[in-house]
């Protein structure tokens, strides 16, 4: 398996440097056709305290709004055009602008797809929702952090591995990761004995699978001990200097994880590595 087709998510210039710092070699790798996603938003969405749309107001923002796409539009061509790749530029509006719902009819056809977690509290930061594209895509996410090193090679891959039907997706969608790397773990936290398995041997069938693959895997579990399972998995990418987590996204509801907290929402927002994420 090989991604052929990726799809970029690029709402401003800084999360486009980031998102292209990782998707430019993974297409150079793979061979793959990039298709990067903008969106601006609509003049309409914008009014008088009244309610009325100014016509002078909507034409100076169509204008601003144009602008700042063609600039991030050339800013795009002239750095795929240097690597020699095959590429093409998707602008649209919408009424909010958002980049990431915006490209979700391109997610659905594509491979991959690559976005950049927003960063905190910046005020040049566009509207992005990145949890429409694991819930509506149906395509792996990779998510690239606002604060992290990117990697030259994801040598070192951790699995966040809860035996769900999302971990077991999010595997086999990083199976060009996997292959590609010299070493994975299969990192489960608080696992359970059931009829599927027991706990001391969790995670044991999904790496002897991917050992049939040709993956040098190896499994290991924590105990929690009461301390959430996210700090855990944080703590163990920090202990092995993973370049890569890959994890099934909300085994629980979303509405559960925002009341009570989760390792999806967690990681969403702390993210300490380039993560890949299905649904």
């Amino acid at each position: 398996m090989t991604y052929k087709t990726i799809v970029a998510v690029l709402p401003d210039k800084d999360a486009a440097k980031r998102v292209l710092s990782v998707a430019v070699p993974l297409a150079q790798r793979h061979k793959s056709h990039l298709i990067a996603v903008h969106a601006e938003p609509s003049p309409a969405a914008y009014a008088t305290p009244i309610g009325f749309p100014e016509a002078g107001l909507l034409e100076a923002t169509a204008e601003e709004n144009e602008a700042r796409a063609e600039a991030l539009k050339e800013y795009y061509d002239s750095t795929l055009s240097a690597e020699g790749l095959s590429f093409e530029w998707r602008g649209m509006q919408s009424f909010v602008g958002d980049s990431a719902v915006s490209a979700l009819p391109s997610a659905r056809c594509a491979d991959l797809v690559i976005t950049a977690q927003p960063e905190p509290g910046s005020t040049n930061a566009r509207v992005t929702d990145n949890e429409a594209l694991l819930f509506d895509s149906g395509r792996p996410v990779l998510f690239i952090p606002y604060a992290a090193e990117i990697p030259q090679q994801y040598d070192r891959v951790l699995i966040a591995w809860n035996g769900s039907k999302e971990a077991a997706r999010s595997v086999f969608d990083a199976m060009p990761f996997i292959l590609g790397a010299r070493e994975v773990e299969i990192f489960s936290v608080d696992p359970k004995t059931n009829a599927e398995q027991s706990a001391p041997t969790a995670g044991a069938e999904i790496a002897t699978t991917l050992a049939r693959h040709g993956a040098n895997v190896r499994v290991e579990t924590q105990i929690s001990d009461g301390v959430p399972a996210a700090s855990i998995i944080e703590n163990r990418l920090a202990d092995i200097q993973a370049d890569l987590l890959v994890m099934g996204a909300y085994s629980r509801s979303r509405i559960s994880e925002r009341l009570f907290g989760g390792v999806t929402r967690t990681v969403l927002e702390s993210m300490p590595t380039i993560t890949l994420m299905s649904r």
